[in-house]
């Protein structure tokens, strides 16, 4: 998880991979990444040795309060200003069932103006195409049987609950490939890229 401060600029762009490439934009941008495994941090760590406004917390992301309360956090981000919070690959390895109530902690901790982009594990529950839901249950088996533990597929409206009621930036919450294209799709999406979706949503 990462959170983005694109700094005092008159067309606040987000990054949906900030490291490195938002400071290229704009270099007063401040990011705090969130992790909390040991390998993530000592990679991590060394990367921004040198950047002072790049930071790492070491929070369970899946405790918001204990991330919204963390110095590093407070004294790197202007919670006065909009900011960017980035779910991208994160929330479909929290097996609760108040993913969105945990999100929604976060989302009213954010000032009006923010934005928030997420990216899920998707099972689609699709009648005209069964195989599809039958290819995320079987990955998700896989992930939650594997030595990562983890893997949630969930439902459109699952992750769309993630949002709250911030206004969808379109196209709204698509597959991850239908999001800002490069140009035209030269060949078919395999099946399992089917079964990833993202959006991103703006607080009014």
């Amino acid at each position: 998880m990462a959170w983005v401060d694109p700094g005092h600029v008159e067309n606040r762009t987000m990054i949906i991979s900030p490291r490195g490439h938002l400071q290229r934009v704009n270099p007063e941008a401040r990011v705090v990444y969130v992790d909390n495994d040991p390998m993530v941090l000592a990679h991590g760590r060394a990367l921004l040795a040198e950047n002072n406004k790049a930071t790492i917390s070491t929070c369970d992301i899946f405790q918001p309060l204990e991330i919204l309360k963390d110095a590093s956090v407070l004294e790197h981000l202007d919670f006065s200003r909009p900011l960017a919070l980035l779910q991208v690959g994160t929330l479909h390895h929290y097996l609760g069932v108040d993913s969105a109530a945990l999100m929604q902690t976060y989302i009213d901790a954010l000032p009006a103006g923010s934005f928030v982009a997420i990216s899920h594990f998707f099972d689609p529950r699709d009648p005209q195409e069964p195989e599809l839901s039958e290819l995320a249950v079987q990955m998700e088996d896989k992930f939650i049987h594997s030595p990562m533990g983890s893997g949630r597929f969930r439902t459109r409206d699952e992750i769309q609950a993630m949002f709250g009621d911030l206004e969808m930036i379109e196209p709204g919450l698509v597959l991850c490939d239908d999001w800002w294209q490069d140009g035209p799709r030269l060949r078919m999406l395999s099946a399992v890229r089917h079964c990833i979706v993202g959006g991103v949503g703006r607080k009014r």
